[in-house]
């Protein structure tokens, strides 16, 4: 890349990374504020354990099956008209959950979530590789999913403050949190239809000159011709796809599953007010940003990115497990935020892998497809935890069982090439 290119991308990257950083933020918090929602719901409600974890992970069923279709209609009408539209209709479904007064109709709810933000997170992968050359993708990747940890950081203690107002007008404090945390991704959703340029060319924000400049760094990179050999065929097809899309099943099995139960864990642990388990909650989301930063830019630099997964994936796995083994909040703290540290720092790396793998003209189906086969795992994470909860009446094996996943499958990674 020469000096002027290099320059166009740390504008690219100062201008758009900010701004989806915040979506994403608002995407998240709106997948797993019902963790910190089940805090007062599940008694109101009288959700078991199982009953919670079902309607938590359902939200992936819908996800994945309309992830693809989603993707490609993306790849068809631009990001911009479908990524609001997605943004909108999401806000809307997270704001009515609030109507929620049974377990079918919290399923119900979760799943109409899920078809909502199908396409979402894929798309946005999808719609950085218009802007960003492969060898700047994974601390861009990184720097825009530390958005996920950045949610739990900002949305523990918001969500905590939230169920205070247990009451007001006649309302319970989980339906005060559902409905104003799913009001900021509809006004964001008609911003993006009125700001967000599809590529390059269409960026009035950069010169003549700079698109030129980014265009043809885009362009050296997709006409190699081990880039062209890699999207000659169809990403279906390829079986570096398939175990890519296995490995990332175990990430979203550890993320959903601390996402969806951290507070109950703080809560059991400490039996502190539901605002100070917010606070406390955000602790190991803000240890594993930092992760999530450092190792992406140490990835971009070295240009390795294998064993940058398998050691996030070994330290996160083990920390998981030896949380199991504490009881009281001090330790228990300080193990769950190494294993963010650990499952934080594999993102970056795994999505340029697998950019780099499926290339830019296959892109927006491989993604698609990885994504959407590994985000079962968001269903199977916090359902399991659930029903292993249920029966143990304890968090600890459902602990060892995630960090024993996560470390099993991000080895697998060690079996895909480039």
């Amino acid at each position: 890349m020469t000096a002027d290119a290099a320059s166009v991308v740390r504008k690219v990257r100062a201008r758009l990374v900010p701004f989806l950083f915040l979506l994403y933020i608002v995407a998240y918090l709106d997948r797993i504020n019902v963790g910190f929602a089940a805090l007062q719901m599940n008694a109101a409600l009288g959700f078991s354990g199982r009953t919670f974890g079902l309607g938590a992970g359902i939200f992936f069923l819908s996800y994945v099956a309309f992830e693809i279709p989603s993707n490609v209609i993306l790849a068809r009408v631009g990001a911009r008209i479908w990524i609001a539209r997605i943004m909108i209709t999401w806000g809307l479904v997270s704001s009515a959950t609030m109507f929620v007064r049974s377990a079918p109709e919290f399923y119900a709810a979760r799943f109409v979530l899920g078809a909502a933000e199908a396409g979402f997170f894929p798309g946005i992968i999808y719609y950085l590789t218009h802007w960003f050359p492969p060898h700047e993708r994974a601390r861009t990747v990184a720097a825009f999913m530390t958005a996920t940890l950045v949610a739990g950081v900002v949305g523990g203690p918001i969500s905590g403050a939230l169920l205070t107002l247990d009451g007001a007008a006649g309302l319970a404090g989980w339906q005060w949190l559902f409905l104003l945390e799913g009001l900021p991704a509809i006004v964001l959703g008609v911003i993006v239809l009125a700001i967000l340029p599809e590529r390059p060319a269409g960026a009035t924000w950069l010169t003549p000159v700079e698109r030129e400049a980014l265009d043809a760094a885009l362009r050296r990179d997709e006409a190699d011709p081990a880039i062209a050999a890699r999207i000659a065929g169809a990403p279906y097809r390829d079986p570096r796809v398939w175990r890519l899309a296995i490995v990332y099943f175990t990430i979203p099995v550890a993320l959903y599953a601390i996402g969806f139960w951290l507070p109950q864990i703080v809560k059991g642990a400490s039996g502190r007010s539901n605002f100070t388990v917010g606070l406390l909650s955000a602790i190991p989301y803000v240890v594993g940003a930092i992760g999530m930063v450092i190792a992406g830019r140490h990835s971009d630099r070295t240009g390795e990115r294998r064993w940058h997964v398998v050691a996030a994936a070994l330290v996160g796995g083990a920390a998981f497990a030896a949380s199991a083994a504490v009881g009281s909040l001090v330790p228990a703290l300080m193990l769950l935020s190494v294993a963010m540290l650990g499952l934080g720092s594999m993102f970056g790396p795994f999505w340029t892998l697998a950019t780099s793998v499926v290339g830019r003209t296959g892109a927006a189906v491989g993604i698609a497809l990885i994504n959407s086969i590994g985000n079962i795992g968001g269903f199977v994470g916090p359902y399991l935890f659930g029903w292993i909860q249920d029966a143990t009446h304890s968090f600890a094996a459902g602990l060892f069982f995630i960090g024993a996943l996560l470390a099993a499958g991000g080895s697998l990674v060690l079996t895909v090439r480039e």
